[in-house]
């Protein structure tokens, strides 16, 4: 065998080690992007927020495990998070933005995808701010919103709730309900939040 050919065998045997070499290395690659970022059940109370555009957010993650921090991390235009696991920033533009966010416990860190639902600024407003009601009756009504992103449920939360009557309760989702034990007029404040636009109103109860 001359000289040349013992050169050409040569290449191609080291051809075809690299090739040998670089196959495991694609394949690990590959297996990665296989493996699913969310851990089976969720790292996270809550991992899809509604947002609107311009509304100044400060909204806390509640992990479902104690004393882990958070990999701070730019999520959407506007909007980032911090090692406490805070959301904060002001939305710059509707749209939906998934992300992911690093959870770490210890030196063990896992991601969960978190979901940000930006809406465009939609006008709401109130209706059904007064109730009336008998003492020793059951109670049932509803705080109602007009306007609104469509498809997005508001939220109510009663900020003094020393102000409630004995009996009666305003729910999460509105809903007014229970036995009112005396007759009075009380005023309750609220706080009234439609994809993270929040205001606060009064909502009068009248008990005979």
């Amino acid at each position: 065998m001359t000289m040349r050919q013992w050169w050409v065998l040569g290449l191609a045997v080291l051809a075809m080690c690299a090739l040998y070499s670089a196959v495991p290395r694609l394949a690990v690659t590959f297996m990665a992007r296989q493996i699913p970022l969310d851990p089976p059940g969720g790292s996270l109370v809550e991992d899809t927020f509604d947002l609107t555009e311009g509304i100044e957010v400060r909204r806390q993650l509640l992990p479902t495990a104690k004393g882990v921090t958070f990999g701070p991390a730019y999520l959407a235009v506007g909007i980032k998070i911090d090692q406490n696991g805070l959301l904060y920033g002001t939305p710059q533009r509707p749209g939906t933005y998934v992300a992911p966010v690093q959870i770490c416990a210890g030196q063990s860190c896992q991601e969960q995808r978190l979901t940000l639902v930006v809406h465009g600024n939609v006008p709401w407003e109130p209706r059904e701010l007064t109730f009336p009601g008998r003492t020793g009756a059951p109670l049932s009504g509803e705080i109602g919103v007009n306007g609104g992103p469509p498809g997005v449920l508001p939220t109510f939360t009663v900020t003094d709730r020393a102000r409630l009557p004995h009996g009666v309760t305003i729910g999460p989702d509105g809903h007014v309900g229970g036995v009112p034990a005396a007759a009075g007029i009380s005023e309750v404040p609220v706080r009234i939040c439609v994809a993270g636009n929040c205001a606060g109103v009064v909502v009068r109860l009248i008990v005979v």
